[in-house]
């Protein structure tokens, strides 16, 4: 409730200084006017929010399964850690419109670039926290498991797995605002539908209106997925939610 009630008095601050700041709609169009679009081009943003949520949620199930997969290899292996980590570090340097292209010579303009852009900018706020997770396991797990003659692969599965579903979760909903970013600079780099296209489109044709439209349906898909993300936490690590909960 309390969420609904600032949006409403920023929807209300931003609708007043639209009409008495004397701003241009085609640089700033006021929240009737975006909403105006919203309901008028509902059809088009249809259309290509089906393409963009499809980029999102595969790029989305990738990076969640390069993430673990690299987190669990850095984790067992200090070699690897060492050798690797520096490079994913730098892979997060890379410009998606650098990139971009040579994804499109390699994979042509389907579907197939976009999700690989959005898995590479997604990956890392997964491997981070998971790692973390990983290597935060309690040293007394460990040393029971090893008591009564646990491998290294099982000590992984029942004590340090267990306890990186919490950072493994923490990194999913920080991936979904980043992986709309990515869905829309990878379909700007060279796509012909997507939300991102439509609001390349928009903003040359002076139509602001319709390319905030887009954005808004946009932030409300990425808020559902943080939501049910949310929502898989509370049931699958609710240890977690309580803990954080306790605190003041």
């Amino acid at each position: 409730m309390a969420a609904i009630l600032v949006v409403l008095v920023l929807l209300g601050g931003w609708q007043a200084y639209c009409e008495a700041g004397g701003i241009d709609p085609i640089i700033l169009p006021s929240p009737t006017d975006i909403l105006t679009s919203l309901w008028d081009d509902r059809a088009l943003l249809w259309s290509q929010f089906l393409v963009t949520a499809e980029e999102m949620v595969l790029g989305l199930a990738a990076a969640a399964a390069i993430g673990v997969l690299l987190a669990v290899v850095l984790h067992v292996s200090p070699l690897l850690r060492r050798a690797l980590y520096p490079l994913l570090i730098g892979s997060q340097t890379v410009p998606i419109p650098i990139l971009a292209p040579l994804l499109v010579v390699w994979l042509g303009y389907g579907l197939g670039p976009k999700i690989l852009i959005v898995a590479l900018v997604c990956f890392f706020p997964i491997v981070v926290p998971t790692l973390d997770a990983l290597d935060g396991a309690p040293p007394a797990q460990g040393r029971v498991l090893r008591t009564l003659g646990a491998s290294r692969w099982q000590r992984l599965r029942y004590a340090e797995a267990p306890g990186a579903l919490p950072g493994l979760l923490t990194g999913a909903k920080l991936s979904v605002a980043v992986a709309a970013i990515a869905a829309v600079l990878a379909e700007q780099s060279g796509s012909s539908e997507g939300l991102g296209h439509l609001i390349a489109q928009a903003i040359p044709q002076l139509d602001t209106a319709r390319a905030w439209a887009a954005v808004v349906v946009l932030s409300a898909f990425a808020i559902l997925l943080f939501a049910a993300l949310a929502v898989v936490e509370r049931r699958f690590v609710p240890w977690s939610h309580r803990s954080r909960g306790s605190h003041p």
